[in-house]
C-alpha cells in the first residue's frame, strides 16, 4: 500500500512538472484534465452518499439482534426464574449468568441481565466465577514505520473507517456499576416493551444495543440488553469505500493517461501549426514549411490542409497583385506615351488640320486613360466588394430582358441585331448580385457588339440544365465576329488583355475606351458566384463565323 501510494505520488509530481514545461498547450492541456477529471467527481460522491447504504446495514443488525435477545429472554423467563409465595417470580441470577454465557459464546455478543428494579444481575462481558469486571479491549498495532508514506496510509485508513453521521450520535459510557438508568432502551423494555439504541464509542466505532423485557405468565420479572459493536458494519463500510477508492485511482490514472495523450495529439499539432503562421506572419520570405496533418483525417487535418491552402492562396494573391501593378503600369505608360507625343508635336507644327488631329488624338487617349483608370479602380476594388455582397435570387429573365432592351439602340446605330430567346415556362432563378450579374452580361455584349460586322446579329440565349451535381441556368451570348484564336481562347480572360483584328471597328468608340478589363473582371464575379465562364468559337463550313461566351450558374 506504501510503495503504491508513493508511486502515484510521484507520477502525480512528474505529471504536474511536465504540464508547467508545456508553454504553448498548458492551458488546453490543463482543460481537457479538467473536463475529463470532472467525470470522476460521480465516483467520489458515492462516499458521500452511504449513509442509506450504512442505515440498512444498521437495521438489519438490530434486525439481528431482535432475534437474539428474543430467544435469549425466552431462555430466562423459562429456565432461570423461581417463584416465591411473597415476592413471586423472580430471576435467579447465577443460573441465568450460566446460561447467557454459553448462549453466547458462539455469537460474541454481550448480553445484560436486569432486575425489575434496575438493578444489573448478569453480564456476559464478566467471567461468573470473577468478582470483578475484566474488560477486554483490543489495542491498535504499535505503528512501525515514522515518516510521510505512514501519515498517507493513515489517512487512508481514517478515510476508509470513517461513517458518516457518526458524531451525531449519542456517546456510550461504560457505567460501573451499571444499572437501568444508564440505557433508555432498558427502561422501555422494563415497561413491557422493545427498544433499541445506536450509540459511539470511542475506541471500538459503533456500538447497538436491542432491549427486550424478561416476562414469566406475561409478569415482567426484569429487562434483558444484547449489545454489539459495529465491526461488521464498519467492515462492510470500509470494503465499500476500498473498492470505490480502488476504482477511482485506477480510473484517475487512466483518466490523466488519456487525457495526456488526447492533448498531445491535439495541442502539440496545433502548436506546430500556430508557430508555422506566425512564423508566416513575421517572416520575409515563402520559404515557410506548414506541417502537412492531412493523414490524420480529423478537424486538425482538415485545419492543417486549409492553413496550407490559405498560405499557398495568400502567396498567389501576392503575385497577383505584384503582376497587377506591372500590368497597370504598363497600361498607363502606353496612353500616355501617345500623349506626350502628340502633345510635344503639336507645339512645333502650325497646319491648323494637323493641329486638329493631333488634339482628337489627345482627347482619345485622355478618354482612354480616363476608361482605363476607372476600370482598374473597379478592378482593385472587386475583391473587397464580392466578399461584402450578400447573395441574394436573380431572375435571369427579366435581368436579360431589361439589358436587350438597353442595347437594342446602341446595336441599332451600328445597324446589328439582337435576339434574346429564354426557354418557356421555367424558372431562370439563380443565387448571386444582381448589379454585378448584369455588369458581367453587359460586358459581353458590349464585346459582342464592339467584334460584330455590320448587318450581322447577336443571339442570346438561356435555358436550363441538369448535371450529375445539380441544375444550373446556361446563358449564352453568340456573335458572328472574327472569332477568337483558338490558341487564345483562355487568355482573353487575363488582365488587359487585347486582340482585336483589323476588320474590327477601330473608329468606334468602344473600341477606344477599352482596357482589356472588362472579361477578367466578368470571370471574377462569375466564379464568386461558384459559376463558369468560357468561351468557344462557332464554325460553319469548317470555317471560323463567330465567338460565343457561355455563362454556367447554378439555379436556385
Amino acid at each position: 500500500m506504501i510503495g503504491v501510494s508513493n508511486l502515484v505520488f510521484r507520477y502525480l509530481q512528474y505529471i504536474i512538472t511536465w504540464c508547467k514545461q508545456r508553454r504553448a498547450s498548458s492551458s488546453l492541456t490543463r482543460r481537457i484534465l479538467a473536463i475529463n477529471l470532472l467525470v470522476l467527481i460521480v465516483p467520489v460522491g458515492g462516499f458521500f452518499f452511504l449513509e442509506s447504504y450504512q442505515k440498512r446495514l444498521i437495521e438489519s443488525e438490530i434486525e439481528s439482534l431482535k432475534v437474539q435477545a428474543e430467544i435469549f429472554a425466552g431462555a430466562v423467563g423459562a429456565l432461570a426464574t423461581k417463584t416465591s409465595p411473597i415476592l413471586g417470580h423472580q430471576i435467579i441470577p447465577i443460573r441465568a449468568n450460566i446460561m447467557l454465557h454459553r448462549l453466547t459464546s458462539i455469537t460474541n455478543t454481550r448480553v445484560r441481565l436486569y432486575g425489575s428494579n434496575g438493578t444489573l444481575m448478569a453480564d456476559t462481558q464478566l467471567f461468573p466465577i470473577s468478582r470483578g469486571a475484566v474488560l477486554i479491549d483490543e489495542l491498535p498495532p504499535p505503528d512501525s514505520e515514522i515518516g510521510p508514506g505512514r501519515w498517507f496510509v493513515n489517512q487512508i485508513n481514517k478515510f476508509l473507517n470513517w461513517i458518516p453521521g457518526q458524531n451525531k450520535l449519542p456517546l456510550y459510557i461504560e457505567a460501573n456499576p451499571s444499572n437501568a438508568e444508564n440505557f433508555k432502551e432498558v427502561k422501555v423494555a422494563l415497561f413491557g416493551e422493545q427498544a433499541a439504541a445506536v450509540r459511539r464509542h470511542e475506541p471500538n466505532g459503533l456500538i447497538i444495543s436491542v432491549a427486550l423485557p424478561v416476562q414469566h405468565y406475561r409478569q415482567v420479572i426484569g429487562a434483558l440488553m444484547v449489545s454489539n459493536n459495529g465491526h461488521k458494519i464498519e467492515q462492510a463500510m470500509r470494503a465499500i469505500r476500498l473498492d470505490i477508492l480502488k476504482v477511482f485511482t485506477i480510473a484517475l490514472i487512466i483518466t490523466i493517461l488519456l487525457s495526456l495523450y488526447l492533448a498531445g495529439t491535439i495541442a502539440r499539432p496545433i502548436n506546430r501549426l500556430a508557430a508555422a503562421a506566425e512564423k508566416v506572419r513575421t517572416g520575409h520570405g515563402r520559404h515557410v514549411y506548414i506541417p502537412d496533418f492531412t493523414s490524420r483525417r480529423d478537424e486538425i487535418g482538415e485545419l492543417s490542409r486549409d492553413l496550407r491552402g490559405m498560405t499557398e492562396a495568400l502567396w498567389q494573391r501576392m503575385d497577383a497583385i505584384e503582376k497587377f501593378a506591372a500590368d497597370v503600369s504598363h497600361e498607363i505608360k502606353n496612353p500616355l506615351t501617345s500623349l506626350r507625343s502628340a502633345v510635344e508635336t503639336v507645339a512645333r507644327i502650325s497646319d491648323i488640320e494637323k493641329q486638329k488631329k493631333l488634339m482628337a488624338i489627345i482627347l482619345d487617349d485622355v478618354q482612354r486613360l480616363d476608361r482605363l483608370i476607372s476600370d482598374i479602380s473597379d478592378a482593385s476594388r472587386l475583391d473587397a466588394e464580392l466578399s461584402r455582397d450578400v447573395p441574394a435570387p436573380v431572375n435571369l429573365r427579366q435581368l436579360l430582358e431589361a439589358l436587350t432592351e438597353i442595347e437594342k439602340d446602341t446595336a441599332l446605330n451600328l445597324k446589328l441585331s439582337i435576339y434574346l430567346f429564354l426557354e418557356e415556362e421555367t424558372d431562370l432563378i439563380v443565387s448571386a448580385s444582381e448589379g454585378r450579374l448584369g455588369q458581367v452580361f453587359l460586358n459581353i455584349i458590349n464585346n459582342a457588339i464592339s467584334f460584330s460586322p455590320p448587318h450581322t446579329k447577336i443571339i442570346i440565349r438561356a435555358e436550363r440544365r441538369i448535371k450529375e451535381n445539380g441544375s444550373f441556368i446556361r446563358v449564352s451570348i453568340e456573335d458572328e465576329g472574327p472569332g477568337i484564336p483558338e490558341d487564345k481562347l483562355a487568355s482573353i480572360f487575363d488582365r488587359f488583355y487585347t486582340d482585336r483584328s483589323v476588320n474590327a471597328k477601330k473608329d468606334d468608340s468602344i473600341l477606344l475606351t477599352h482596357s482589356g478589363l472588362g472579361l477578367s473582371i466578368s470571370k471574377q464575379i462569375v466564379e464568386a458566384a461558384d459559376g463558369h465562364i468560357w468561351a468557344e468559337n462557332c464554325y460553319k463550313n469548317n470555317l471560323i463565323s463567330g465567338a460565343i461566351f457561355i455563362v454556367e450558374l447554378p439555379a436556385n
